[in-house]
């Protein structure tokens, strides 16, 4: 457990949108954003950090389901040009689309020393029962949390939601009724909060040189298409996913612990698209676990044509990863090279 001194970090909040921002007005009877230029109003629990608080707020704000790749673009650029501003960064987002942006954003910035934390809420900071004040109380104090040498305790793109810290690329929503919205089933979190705020350092991500400024990669190939493997699927639908011209690349959903048919058409057409030059990467359906095509024969026959292992990634964390190394690399075969190597702690192997 750590205790750390933070009373003279800065916070940059960032809203995009989402239902913590929201608050009853009292004449329409209705949910409206308010004004987060006056956080310190909404939430005045925030005032006994004596930390410094600033925020943006995105105009349009932005609905959770209508994220796209400009608004992980424009927090980038946000974050560059505010980086040395700022001890940490608090985004406040909607929950639908949030283990996608933040998946996204730890592969944009790459050698990352300071904290990015995503946290939103399910019920309005406005509502007497909200989850979204302890949300962000929480998210503030780890953003600023430093240790004795004045470094970030946690410089890692997070996101945290009911009293759990949770590595971004390695988080799913998976609950919509529930404060718990959120979980990381294989990875461990890097903080739970109770009385106090328990950090996890052997699972934190440290970086190998704290003075060296972060690079921000803002240029995405976004050509992915997920095909999730399930009983009856046909061999139309199979082609028309995997064989596209309009995709680079394709994320397949398997069985297990990596299984897929083993029909002959099926395979066949793994082979063609293959042959065509696709990026083929296979994850687990399951929650938990990972992919192992060494175990059984139809995992086999994938890792024998050429298929990647997403090993343990999540789907967010598996297409944020394409995006991103597609986006930096032109060549096909060197993205293989890549999906299967640790880079932001998206994977275990």
């Amino acid at each position: 457990m750590n205790n750390p001194s933070n009373t003279k970090s800065s916070i940059l909040l960032i809203y995009t949108g989402g239902t913590i921002g929201m608050k009853e007005d009292p004449t329409a009877q209705a949910l409206k954003p308010f004004d987060f230029s006056q956080i310190l109003a909404e939430v005045p629990e925030l005032r006994k950090f004596a930390y410094k608080i600033d925020s943006h707020t995105f105009s349009p704000l932005i609905d959770s389901s209508d994220v796209e790749p400009g608004l992980w673009v424009s927090l980038a650029e946000l974050i560059e040009s505010k980086y040395d501003e700022y001890d940490g960064f608090v985004i406040l987002h909607g929950t639908d689309t949030m283990a996608y942006s933040a998946s996204v954003l730890s592969f944009m910035i790459e050698d990352l020393t300071k904290p990015i934390i995503f946290t939103g809420s399910q019920l309005p900071i406005g509502m007497p029962r909200t989850d979204g004040k302890e949300n962000l109380i929480s998210s503030v104090e780890i953003a600023a949390a430093k240790d004795i040498e004045g470094h970030a305790l946690v410089p890692e793109v997070c996101i945290y939601f009911d009293n759990m810290l949770m590595r971004g690329n390695r988080t799913t929503k998976v609950n919509s009724d529930h404060f718990r919205a959120f979980r990381s089933e294989n990875c461990p979190p890097l903080a739970e909060a109770g009385i106090s705020i328990r950090y996890n350092q052997s699972i934190i991500r440290k970086p190998e040189n704290w003075n060296v400024k972060p690079t921000f990669h803002t240029h995405l190939d976004t050509r992915v298409s997920i095909l999730k493997i399930h009983p009856g699927i046909t061999e139309g639908v199979v082609e028309h996913i995997l064989c596209s011209t309009e995709s680079r690349a394709v994320i397949i959903e398997t069985y297990g612990a990596g299984n897929a048919p083993s029909k002959d058409w099926f395979i066949s057409l793994i082979n063609k698209a293959l042959a065509n030059g696709k990026i083929l990467l296979n994850i687990t359906q399951c929650l938990a676990g990972s992919v192992n095509m060494d175990i059984y024969a139809t995992g086999k026959c994938l890792k024998n044509a050429g298929v990647c292992s997403g090993y343990d990634s999540t789907t967010e964390g598996a297409l944020a990863k394409l995006f991103y190394l597609m986006g930096i690399l032109k060549e096909n075969v060197r993205v293989k090279e890549m999906l299967e190597t640790d880079l932001r702690g998206e994977i275990s192997k």
